[in-house]
């Protein structure tokens, strides 16, 4: 797969090219450089890296000459070495591959090099040393060796140790901290642990002291906290050390160009420091022109500090009231305190400068706070009509009544300001738009091209009734990226305006790339001018690409034109893949496996059979765990670390869907690893693997040595299980001690691991570091968290609490602490905490400012949600008082409507019914009550629907009869079925929906891949009949949420042959129910296809001994047999082209969990055994 010039074998090649002609070469070593000869005797030796040190330091000064390759030679032969070719060629890529796979010997042999080789190793590192070698014929590209060779786990640490042991006593130390800088930044600094601070240089000079500091810096986010610490324990002592020149403690080591080299460590700098910083070196600092941009990045300040850095600055020579000032002040600004003194236009000028305090971690309900005080004071003496446009980002905490209160004007005058402005909630954004159209009476491409982020407050009726002229204007330029951002709703509203004219449709092909997979398959077929060129740069759905691709195909005789055409590669079959030319597949198999985040699990497993069968030594080693588990019993132990590297680089639950698979995949894992994890360089090795290790291992089998590496990769893990919690939290209790006697730096760094502690253990974390226990919840946003995690936070933050009783409370409410808007802003998902009485009880304008906030908290009870639609009632009045923007607002808070509340509403806006839409957990009355309601007051019929109204209109679509279905207009119902196709409907319901799509698309027999993959969860409407006469080659093509949705007693109608065509991920989806009514036969069937077995040789292969276990799907469990004996073994490809190994011929197949012999890494491979089914339920998701 590669070039020679580029292989490590070139060094060898240098020597052999010549045999023959060396025979008669003069022996002399006379004229042979003594370099040339050190590098013979390391080829003697067998020290293979040494010696191609000791050629790349002879080729930086000095000509390379034919002749040079003879007097080797000779040289070699007079010491009396007895070599052949092959013999010489194998042992030196055994070499250093091994030092590759095993980095631990690299870092040794780094260790054990002359000056001149480390030396040269060093330098060779740098990206402008010696990138290439030219020898007479032949290339050796330095540059691509040490890419190929960094793309291991492992060898990054090997030359970060290796440098920070020996470098600064063989090179400058501003080569070393060059050197350094590279390989840190490589690793995004993971290699930084406490004890490197330790080891670090103190008496650097002062230019490369700057550099190292400045790598720190650059790396600061991705250092954990007591590493910062002690880095700038190591930063601190050399800066002390330059700056005492005094006895005198009274006087600051911290001056003005020590703040500037500290860079975002000064945020470690204590509070009695700072207070000790001169006023002259405090004002020199702010003085510096890259001060501004240096307090932008502190995003970890703490209030308190903070303030002391103000307190200095305004005792230097800087006036804290001047514009200046405040323009060169940074984050500082988010903690501004001395407003008694300030003016309109200085609070403005504030507020504009607080846009950027949205990058700081925690302090946010404290920044909203002083936005609000700067609000009333920038507003204080002028109406809010005339600073509207001055105010910045602060508009966002306008109320609604105060954003009614504005006049079309002002906000047409101040749309430069609101059109930038982040932070929006949409209920703002609605009001704002409609003053804004009040104002410009239609919407425009001029008007559209101000709006900017208001533009997703505009009506899908508007966007409809736009000139179409201008509409495609808009797609066409800048605009369009806020355009991209629009609900769905909104989007089709554009399509469709565009669509509605011209035949075929005109500007498809200009419509941008996130819009593009809103246009429907039926518009698609009628445009007849694509090419790959186009495409690139447009999201794609699945259906979409299908078609495209085929269509393409047809047209382009080169497939690698139209897999490099961005998400076309999604269109890709596995007949397409199945018939890849031998001359081109490498390259094609390269373009699919560079976008393998696209590809469906089908179509990965698609391309590991074709590898497998084509080009095994080439194949990326993952891919085995899409073939059946079998296929892992050719990998011998001598290829333990290739598989691992690759497999580690994958996501094993998005490859293997199917938990019993997954534990023979583990189980294999476990093997290679010998149930340990020795150091950190197995940690390296085992990338994404370290999320599935066994409890055991976890337990006892990680050393001491690799735990802090193993407990850093951990962090990122989203899927441990309970035992694998109990595990993790065990090791941090032997490791830290209980969380009462940790320091803040280690509660920091352990956030991640905050889920897995209990209650109590929390308790002591809520009083000791409260800002941190609440950073960390904010930080997991999103996230499912633990009930005592989330009690713990509601505890911090009630603790912390200024509020207390009402003293004009609600009736009802006397002696209830009522929630403020700091509390419910700094809990988010804790403010499930809250009892219904607390909520019930909090004041208006608390409620008015929050209940966007409320309505997206997803742990909400019945009860919960009940007393926040009375406190609704209570501030807007009855439901039938309220407006669009009031509706919006509410999010999952509207559940709490009953149906006759829901009828109340106005919804005659088809935008209103999209927002309630959004929330999952209707029931059917209430899904009825919503869609009549829009009917009734839109005063549309059903036929009258457009299909953005149908797109809006979503799940409630599945509230209406079968008597009504048949009314929406197929027009507009086949330009959106794909969205329809989403809904996960009553099955009689999909039946009608399926007969709509046989007016679309023609009768089911007639029906294209790309047709099924529209068409959704509408094909589980297929009858019975229907169903047996689909071709097997269309199985795939169904989406997992259609075979869920199919009727038990249909599915299992379907034929064995049918169902061993699923493929992995729609066998996968199969439910319990489902399988429960299969005979036997088709039992086997299932197995086949959850296997990964190749669906065209089903019925030549042995039946699964066993069902599989219960799955995601619901699958029942069965009893385990033990695998088959597995395929010939696999020669895994190295990492870099050069190294290569094959399997001699008449190797047999090893079973699961036999050690291969010795001798096994070099033997050739057989051919491909025939495929068999093993009993193993293999589901890969990709």
């Amino acid at each position: 797969m590669c070039e020679k010039p580029t292989t490590y074998s070139l060094l060898l090649v240098l020597f052999l090219s010549h045999m023959v002609a060396s025979q008669s070469a003069p022996s002399s070593r006379r004229d042979l450089h003594p370099l040339l000869q050190n590098m013979a005797e390391e080829i003697i030796a067998g020290r293979y890296l040494n010696a191609l040190l000791d050629l790349i330091r002879f080729q930086s000064s000095h000509l390379w000459t034919a002749d040079l390759s003879h007097r080797v030679l000779a040289y070699l032969n007079s010491r009396n070495v007895a070599f052949t070719v092959p013999s010489l060629k194998a042992a030196m890529e055994s070499h250093l591959e091994q030092h590759l796979y095993q980095p631990q010997r690299l870092l040794q042999t780094l260790r054990d090099t002359n000056v001149q080789q480390f030396s040269t190793a060093m330098t060779s590192l740098l990206e402008d040393r010696q990138a290439r070698m030219d020898l007479t014929d032949m290339v050796i590209d330095v540059a691509e060796l040490r890419e190929q060779a960094w793309r291991i786990p492992g060898v990054n640490r090997s030359l970060f140790l290796a440098t920070l042991e020996r470098c600064f006593q063989v090179l400058s130390s501003l080569e070393c901290v060059q050197v350094l800088g590279l390989l840190l930044r490589g690793s995004s600094g993971s290699f930084l642990q406490p004890d490197v601070a330790e080891r670090l240089p103190c008496d650097l000079p002062q230019d490369a002291f700057k550099n190292l500091s400045a790598v720190f810096k650059e790396l600061y986010d991705q250092t954990p906290a007591q590493v910062q610490t002690a880095l700038y324990s190591w930063m601190t002592g050399t800066l002390r050390a330059s700056s005492n020149k005094t006895t005198d403690d009274s006087i600051s080591w911290v001056s003005a160009e020590n703040l500037w080299i500290l860079g975002r460590y000064m945020v470690h700098l204590s509070f009695e420091e700072i207070t000790k910083i001169s006023p002259g070196e405090m004002g020199l600092f702010i003085s510096y022109d890259n001060a501004t941009k240096q307090l932008d990045t502190v995003h970890d300040m703490t209030p308190e500090l903070a303030r002391a850095f103000l307190e200095r600055i305004g005792s230097s020579s800087f006036d804290m009231r001047n514009t200046s000032t405040i323009h060169r002040l940074g984050l500082l600004v988010c903690f501004y305190d001395d407003l008694e003194v300030l003016d309109s236009v200085l609070a403005q000028v504030l507020l504009h400068q607080m846009m950027k305090c949205s990058r700081l971690r925690g302090f946010q309900a404290a920044v909203q706070k002083l936005k609000a005080e700067l609000l009333d004071i920038a507003t204080e003496n002028e109406t809010l009509n005339k600073t509207l446009g001055s105010l910045s980002d602060a508009v966002v905490g306008l109320t609604y009544s105060q954003l009614e209160s504005l006049s079309p004007e002002a906000v047409h005058s101040a749309i430069s300001t609101l059109n930038q402005v982040s932070g929006w909630a949409k209920s703002q954004v609605i009001i704002l738009s409609a003053k804004y159209l009040a104002h410009e009476k239609v919407l425009s491409f001029s008007s559209v091209g101000q709006m900017g982020a208001l533009l997703a407050g505009v009506s899908a009726q508007a966007f409809y009734s736009m000139d179409r002229k201008d509409l495609s204007q808009v797609l066409k330029r800048s605009v369009s990226q806020h355009m991209s951002r629009l609900s769905p709703v909104q989007q089709q509203a554009v399509l469709s305006k565009l669509m509605e004219a011209g035949d075929p449709p005109s500007g498809i092909l200009e419509i941008p790339g996130p819009f593009f997979k809103e246009v429907s398959l039926f518009e698609l077929r009628r445009e007849p001018h694509f090419n790959a060129t186009v495409l690139k740069g447009k999201d794609l759905r699945r259906s979409q690409a299908l078609f495209l691709y085929e269509f393409l195909s047809e047209t382009t005789g080169r497939p690698e034109q139209l897999l490099s055409a961005g998400q076309l590669v999604k269109g890709v079959t596995c007949t397409h893949i199945d018939t890849m030319g031998t001359n081109s597949s490498l390259a094609l198999f390269q373009y699919l496996e560079n976008n393998l985040s696209l590809l469906s699990l089908d179509q990965v497993n698609c391309l590991a059979w074709k590898y497998w069968e084509f080009s095994r030594s080439s194949m990326p080693p993952f891919l085995l765990a899409a073939l059946p588990a079998r296929f892992l019993a050719s990998v011998p132990s001598s290829r333990c670390v290739p598989f691992l590297v690759s497999l580690g680089k994958s996501h094993l639950d998005a490859l293997v869907l199917d938990s019993h698979k997954r534990s023979l995949v583990l189980r294999k894992v476990q093997q290679c690893l010998g149930d340990a994890v020795v150091d950190e360089y197995t940690v390296d090795i085992l990338g994404n693997l370290l999320c599935h290790l066994p409890v055991t291992i976890i337990e006892r089998g990680i050393s001491p040595r690799a735990w802090a590496t193993a407990l850093h990769g951990l962090r990122g893990c989203v899927n441990l299980s309970p035992e694998q919690k109990a595990a993790i939290r065990h090791r941090i209790l032997e490791q830290y001690g209980p969380p009462q006697d940790w320091t803040a730096e280690t509660t920091k760094d352990l956030g991640p691991f905050l889920v897995i502690f209990s209650g109590d253990e929390l308790h002591s974390i809520a009083t000791k570091f409260p800002d941190v226990l609440q950073q960390t919840a904010s930080d997991m946003a999103g996230m499912l968290l633990p009930k005592e995690l989330l009690q713990a936070v509601f505890e911090s933050v009630r603790n912390s609490s200024d509020g207390g009783p009402s003293f004009a409370p609600t009736p009802g409410c006397l002696g209830v602490v009522a929630p403020s808007f700091d509390d419910i802003f700094k809990l988010a998902e804790a403010n499930v905490c809250w009892a219904p009485k607390d909520l019930l009880c909090m004041e208006e304008g608390t409620f008015t400012r929050t209940v966007e906030l409320l309505g997206k908290v997803r742990g909400f009870n019945q009860p919960q949600l009940m007393a926040l639609k009375e406190k609704a009632i209570q501030v807007w009045d009855v439901p039938p008082c309220w407006r669009e923007h009031h509706i919006v607002s509410l999010g999952r808070i509207a559940l709490a409507l009953n149906e006759t509340e829901l009828e109340q509403l106005d919804l005659s806006s088809i935008d209103t019914v999209a927002s309630l839409g959004q929330q999952t957990g209707w029931t059917p009355g209430q899904a009825k009550s919503i869609l009549q309601t829009f009917l009734k007051e839109s005063g549309y019929g059903v036929q009258d629907l457009k299909s953005f109204h149908l797109v809006g209109l979503g799940a409630t679509l599945c509230a209406m009869n079968t008597t009504e279905i048949p009314l929406i207009n197929i027009s507009e119902f086949r330009v959106v079925v794909a969205r329809i196709g989403t809904l996960p409907c009553s099955t009689h319901v999909l039946a009608e929906f399926k007969r709509k799509a046989e007016v679309a698309f023609g009768d089911p027999t007639e029906w294209t891949s790309s047709v099924l993959q529209e068409l959704g969860t509408i094909a589980a409407g297929l009858t019975k009949a229907e169903l047996r006469v689909l071709h097997k080659d269309l199985m795939p093509y169904f989406q997992p949420s259609a075979i869920k949705c199919l009727p038990d007693e249909i599915f299992k109608e379907l034929s064995e042959e049918q169902i061993a065509s699923l493929g992995p991920q729609n066998a996968a989806a199969v439910t319990q129910a489902q399988r429960r009514l299969l005979s036997t036969s088709q039992l086997q069937s299932l197995q086949w296809a959850l296997d990964g077995a190749k669906s065209r040789s089903w019925q030549g292969a042995p039946a699964s001994a066993s069902p599989t276990r219960t799955s995601s799907a619901g699958c029942p469990a069965g009893e385990k047999d033990a695998p088959a004996p597995g395929p010939a073994p696999f020669s895994i490809p190295a990492p870099v082209p050069y190294l290569r190994s094959t399997w001699p011929e008449g190797e047999l197949p090893l079973p699961v969990g036999h050690a291969p012999s010795s001798d096994h890494a070099h033997r050739s491979r057989p051919e491909r055994p025939p495929p068999g089914n093993t009993g193993l339920a293999a589901r890969c998701y990709f």
